[in-house]
């Protein structure tokens, strides 16, 4: 028995990954105001924890692309998916700052393995016209599952336990709600695994697959083997290409991370916005969906009318890049249908532009290093990351009465003036900034060379 486009329906899985990874993420995120009043953290503490565990997924980026790429995308994928569901199960007996921070810190540990894995999933089912557009179908997944993500939680949190199911209260005790959000949305991930294993070979080893569709996937490409012999650290790390866009999504990503991790804080300190109506943030992650497929659909309608695919993703890139500016804006409108408004085309180009900028790692590198690849260039997302949270955790709370951390403490060392500069400044400042990160990044690319990239011999 064969099924029709199943590479489709294997990015249907992916996709379904990517909504649980970024629920199981945004959980905190959408109940911030609640777990951060229960166990006592103010928005520094929020923001290590943040930091905490954005810092086991830039080390776990270095290690999981290896790992996939040795194991195998069907194994790796299923290691990393039971890891994180389990870490977020745990989170529910967190007690106050260091328990919290350790399960965010296991929590990135297992998520970032997804992403890599997702790019050796497109990379292997896929030919290079329609890879863009997977990448933009997975992708997508994160955004519906940050949608979804308050619509789902933000009930279970300030659900009435001590009436209606006080074993639940007894159980868990104080935060119950929140608590259980955490169990629930981490039990979706052990799920999973089911149609998981059912469905995924590589190409040449599927029963379900159709002659026509295999020759499709393949389109010209020399087959992989499995167990082919990748990269070593050496050629990854002396390969131009991984710098250019290490640094590109260092630039850039800070901004959707801003807005996964931020953006709802800024609605609620900054617009008044109580912890109920904080699901109007739906409209933010819906257009990243959006900004997803188009960008994705895009630089693949320019491939399939014969533009080279690097070439077609930097296209793309530049609409992205021009739309940007909008971002100051954000700050000062005068009422929330503006200010969302136009948030949505901030968020909207940010996503076209990740999407694209993936994609060129699946167009450049060989099959057989692909996890390794993107997973070196995705660490530059995290480090990227971090330092955001760092600099809007200064903006939003002026000078620190607490001893500073070892994050707080390497960041100033690096960046004093910086610092110094743009505390207790409000938001306003970041979102400046945000106008600015990618035209600045497309010029580094530019210049750097990646316009001349040709696709990869495999």
């Amino acid at each position: 028995m064969t099924i029709r486009g199943l590479r489709w329906w294997i990015v249907v899985l992916v996709f379904l990954a990517a909504v649980l990874n970024y629920i199981d993420r945004q959980t905190l995120s959408a109940l911030a105001p609640t777990i951060q009043a229960d166990l006592g953290m103010d928005d520094r503490d929020y923001a290590n924890i943040v930091n905490l565990f954005l810092v086991a997924y830039t080390v776990a980026y270095l290690i999981s692309g290896k790992l996939v790429d040795r194991l195998g995308t069907r194994s790796g994928t299923a290691i990393f998916v039971v890891w994180w569901s389990l870490a977020n199960i745990v989170t529910a007996w967190a007690q106050g700052l260091r328990s919290m921070g350790a399960c965010r810190f296991l929590l990135g540990l297992g998520e970032a393995g997804v992403w890599p894995a997702a790019s050796k999933a497109v990379s292997e089912w896929f030919p290079a016209r329609e890879r863009a557009l997977a990448i933009g179908l997975y992708t997508m997944g994160a955004t519906i599952g940050a949608t979804v993500a308050p619509y789902l939680v933000i009930p279970l949190a300030t659900y009435d336990y001590a009436g209606k199911l006080p074993f639940i209260e007894g159980l868990f005790g104080h935060g119950a709600g929140w608590r259980v959000a955490f169990v629930i949305t981490g039990l979706a991930g052990i799920l999973w695994l089911i149609p998981w294993f059912a469905l995924y070979r590589r190409p040449r080893e599927s029963k379900l697959i159709s002659a026509g569709e295999l020759a499709l996937i393949e389109d010209g490409e020399a087959p992989t083997e499995a167990g082919e012999k990748g990269w070593t650290w050496r050629q990854v790390l002396t390969f131009r290409p991984v710098w250019l866009l290490l640094f590109g999504r260092l630039l850039t990503d800070p901004v959707w991370y801003f807005y996964q991790f931020w953006f709802a804080k800024y609605l609620n300190t900054g617009r008044g916005l109580d912890q109920g109506s904080l699901t109007i943030t739906w409209v933010v992650y819906a257009a990243a969906g959006v900004g997803s497929l188009v960008g994705g659909w895009g630089s693949g309608v320019l491939v399939k009318n014969g533009c080279a695919p690097v070439q077609a993703r930097l296209w793309i890139m530049l609409g992205c890049a021009c739309l940007m500016p909008v971002s100051p804006f954000i700050a000062k409108a005068a009422g929330l249908s503006v200010t969302m408004t136009l948030t949505v085309c901030a968020v909207f180009a940010a996503l076209a532009w990740l999407i694209n900028i993936s994609a060129i790692v699946v167009d450049v590198v060989p099959k057989h290093s692909i996890g390794t690849v993107f997973s070196v260039v995705a660490a530059g997302s995290t480090l990227g990351g971090i330092a955001m949270n760092m600099i809007v955790a200064a903006m939003v709370s002026g000078p620190s009465s607490k001893p500073a951390g070892f994050l707080d403490q390497g960041f100033k060392a690096l960046f004093g003036p910086l610092i110094g500069a743009v505390e207790g400044k409000g938001y306003e400042p970041w979102f400046l900034a945000m106008a600015f990160l990618h035209p600045l990044a497309l010029l580094l690319l530019w210049a750097g060379g990646i316009h001349r990239l040709r696709p990869a011999k495999i």
